[in-house]
């Protein structure tokens, strides 16, 4: 397993939100995460955090957030210079993704968990 750390955006403490899952299967496939969300909290023992910290060293971002809370964060998440960003279902963002793919970063439409559990993660 390579260890290549994933920002979550949209990360949540509630067990049964899609943003917890892929952040606990992450870490259980050997993910270093940096969680980022709304709610205080913490998953796996990860505290999630209410900004994208700058200066992250990520490989990936996996977006939870829906497309009309991306405007705030983009330019945050684009400053990191992530080799990817996975836009799941429900997040994705025409703009971000085209700013995205003007910086270099490759765009995925997508869905983080089911990525995990067929090996294309």
């Amino acid at each position: 397993m390579t260890e290549r750390t994933t920002l979550v955006l949209g990360a949540s403490p509630e067990p049964s939100r899609y943003a917890h899952i892929a952040a606990q299967r992450l870490m259980g496939h050997g993910h270093p995460v940096v969680l980022v969300g709304k709610h205080k909290g913490a998953i796996g023992g990860e505290p999630i955090v209410p900004r994208v910290p700058a200066g992250a060293q990520v490989d990936t971002v996996t977006l939870y957030l829906a497309p009309r809370n991306q405007t705030e964060v983009m330019p945050e998440v684009l400053a990191l210079r992530p080799r990817r960003i996975i836009f799941n279902p429900g997040t994705e963002n025409a703009e971000f993704a085209r700013a995205a793919e003007e910086a270099g970063i490759e765009v995925i439409e997508a869905c983080t968990l089911v990525m995990l559990s067929t090996g294309q993660y």
